[in-house]
């Protein structure tokens, strides 16, 4: 009896501190935009990302595969664009970054490095090179090579 007990109070000691123990995963990124068109517009057609299905079909709203089980959410209502630091950004890793610079390049969209310097690409200590720039609602992106 007391060995049936012992086992009990222990099965429902590591239930109830399992609860409270778990970790959380990393879901998403939600962003404010002004105008949804024109933000979801650059966000496909210069970073590159897919759309997905969203639960809202409410036309204020536009989901992206960032990654997987990643997802960046734009909603649109912002009243302005707000000034952000830069050390404060979406990063995204490519193949290249001189071929995703043709496309920046192509449309118009400045880029620095990493201490704002204009037209200039970092080089970090362990050889991953990255650019910074942003999107139509002044939020930060960084494109870079790293492999990991």
């Amino acid at each position: 009896m007391f060995m049936r007990r012992t086992i009990v109070i222990l099965i429902a000691f590591f239930a109830f501190t399992c609860v409270y123990c778990q970790k959380p995963t990393f879901n998403h990124v939600a962003i404010n935009v002004i105008d949804l068109t024109k933000s979801s517009a650059f966000y496909a057609d210069i970073i590159g990302l897919d759309t997905m299905a969203n639960p809202f079909h409410d036309n204020k709203h536009v989901w992206f595969v960032i990654g997987d089980n990643l997802q960046l959410h734009m909603i649109a209502g912002a009243s302005a664009a707000s000034k952000h630091p830069q050390d404060n950004h979406l990063c995204f890793s490519v193949t290249s970054v001189e071929t995703f610079l043709q496309k920046l390049v192509k449309a118009g969209i400045g880029y620095q490095n990493a201490r704002g310097i204009k037209n200039e690409i970092t080089v970090r200590p362990d050889g991953v090179k990255q650019i910074y720039f942003t999107d139509p609602d002044g939020y930060w992106i960084e494109i870079n090579d790293a492999k990991k």
